[in-house]
């Protein structure tokens, strides 16, 4: 096994991450997943709010 350095690493990570293509779209596909539950839990959750007047 050879040593590698840090840098070495952080390098073989940019250029395997400049090659994949599908990384774009399941970033943005997460972010809207993560926005709808947010969204859909805000919509449920504010039915159940008291009003003690």
């Amino acid at each position: 096994m050879e040593h590698n350095p840090p840098a070495g690493w952080l390098t073989e990570a940019a250029n395997a991450a400049e090659q994949q293509g599908a990384g774009n779209l399941l970033r943005v596909v997460l972010i809207v997943m993560v926005v709808g539950c947010v969204l859909t839990a805000w919509f449920l959750l504010r039915g159940y709010r008291r009003n003690d007047d």
